[in-house]
């Protein structure tokens, strides 16, 4: 826990929430241990797209389609989402969903591993969603910044891991070392970086908010 529980379960106490579908996918989720978007990390999203009212989306990491989902009901119905998974046994859920959900025209799943899909992107996208392997972001980064168009918004979740990031690297579990310096760095370029302004939030597990500039 990042931000003090107390007053994370007091900020989650006051959202609204999503639809009825959007609602049901988010509590299966939880009771599968299904990784998603955390509460009160979802709400700072919602906030983005609306202010920024982007017409095309790219999202690293679909699990059961849940974050797809959420941001396809603050987006207007003529922007489009591509959406890249690469774990088989989530990828027929996330698509049952679209289906329940009557979003399959707008949300497109790409199936395998992003770091193949995203070579074969075009772009560009005004909304870059990363929430995918945290190990892999620096991977994904050079390409996420071919597809981002200027003035795009490149949204990074689950940055900070629990805190640990902040911590030496012999200061975590030996197997989450290499994890832990692959977001080290990944934070450090998307700070330093010539083209990018970003902000790192304690929201959740960590956000990191970037705008490529014009």
């Amino acid at each position: 826990m990042i931000v003090n529980e107390r007053i994370t379960a007091y900020i989650n106490s006051l959202d609204t929430g999503n639809s009825p579908l959007v609602n049901s996918i988010r509590r299966e989720a939880l009771d599968d241990n299904v990784p998603i978007i955390r509460q009160e990390s979802e709400s700072l999203l919602k906030v983005m797209l609306r202010l920024k009212k982007p017409k095309h989306i790219l999202e690293v990491g679909t699990a059961v389609g849940y974050s797809a989902l959420l941001m396809s009901e603050n987006v207007s119905e003529d922007c489009h989402i591509t959406t890249l998974e690469k774990y088989e046994k989530r990828i027929p859920i996330a698509k049952e969903n679209f289906l329940k959900a009557g979003k399959t025209e707008q949300i497109t799943l790409l199936e395998g591993d992003a770091t193949d899909i995203l070579k074969e992107l075009e772009g560009p996208y005004d909304f870059i969603f990363m929430d995918a392997a945290k190990g892999q972001y620096m991977a994904f980064f050079e390409d996420a910044m071919r597809l981002l168009a200027p003035g795009g918004i490149l949204i990074s979740d689950n940055v900070l891991q629990d805190g640990d990031v902040i911590e030496s690297r012999f200061a975590v579990t030996r197997r989450n070392r290499t994890i832990h310096s692959r977001m080290r760095e990944y934070l450090y370029t998307l700070t330093h970086h010539d083209e990018l302004t970003t902000t790192i939030l304690p929201i959740g597990d960590g956000m990191a908010v970037s705008v490529r500039r014009i």
